[in-house]
């Protein structure tokens, strides 16, 4: 088998929000350094604000800067603001696929201001609290942030490629990778979906179990650079051959992974598998 390699790394620090491409990053018992640490809720029940049904949120550009001290927003048609990044002050309950997720660090009246205006929706800007511990689940849980159930998605240009051909030779349009939001892509696995065999991967210091196979909802419809829905592209040709019996008969591309050995990560680290599923 081909050496594998990161070919890119995406952190994305407020949960819905557009990703931040990296040169190389520390990775936590959570994830990526800063990834799904903040979160957009409802301002009157704190539910998650998702792509789902506000595709605008993928214009959204969220960077944490200043050693993790302030966070640097901008949309297009809203200017940018720089909020401070607060882990102390009034806490709301929020919730995730309607989980109560206990309280989070309200980021204030500024952020909730930009972000109502931005996404025409009555919203607040949290954060992870200090202590906050949530437990993912699969093959090997791990700990995670705000993010659906796991700490990083980690997706192949294999897969990629063998999407793209089957999406080509129906007539359609390629997708490009952001449309599954992945932390981690692997290059130089020659076969589709080998993510899906690895069960612990060493990349850079970091080491990295299997949890499930990443199952999709509507957000892969999500044209990332434009914030709206151009489906029926990815979703309409892997329910051809990517249904998942197990999980509702969903559709499935990437998988999702725990951190079992906190480390960092750099673009170009190989990737070393050292299990793999029998």
């Amino acid at each position: 088998m081909t050496a594998a390699t990161v070919h890119s790394l995406i952190c994305y620090p407020v949960k819905g929000c557009a990703g931040v491409p990296l040169d190389g990053t520390d990775v936590t018992a959570t994830g990526l350094v800063h990834d799904r640490t903040f979160m957009v809720v409802d301002a009157f029940d704190g539910a998650f604000r998702s792509q789902r049904t506000l595709p605008r949120m993928a214009l959204v550009r969220a960077e944490v800067i200043d050693d993790g001290k302030h966070v640097a927003l901008s949309a297009p048609g809203a200017g940018e603001l720089t909020v401070e990044a607060v882990d102390e002050g009034p806490l709301r309950e929020v919730s995730i696929f309607d989980r109560p997720q206990g309280p989070a660090v309200d980021q204030g009246e500024e952020a909730a201001r930009w972000f109502s205006q931005v996404l025409g929706a009555p919203s607040r800007l949290v954060r992870v609290r200090p202590g906050f511990d949530r437990d993912g689940w699969g093959e090997h849980p791990g700990k995670v942030n705000f993010a659906d159930a796991h700490a990083l998605s980690v997706a192949s240009l294999a897969s990629l490629d063998d999407l793209n051909r089957r999406i080509t030779e129906h007539g359609g349009t390629p997708v490009p990778m952001d449309r599954f939001r992945p932390n981690i892509v692997v290059a130089g696995w020659s076969e589709p979906h080998t993510e899906d065999r690895v069960r612990i991967m060493d990349v850079g210091t970091t080491r990295i179990g299997y949890s499930v196979r990443a199952t999709r909802c509507s957000v892969p419809l999500v044209d990332q650079a434009t914030g709206r829905t151009a489906g029926p592209e990815p979703v309409r040709t892997l329910a051809g051959y990517r249904r998942e019996p197990e999980f509702g008969n969903r559709v499935s591309f990437a998988m999702k992974a725990a951190v079992l050995r906190p480390g960092a990560i750099a673009v170009g680290d190989p990737v070393d598998v050292r299990s793999w599923a029998h």
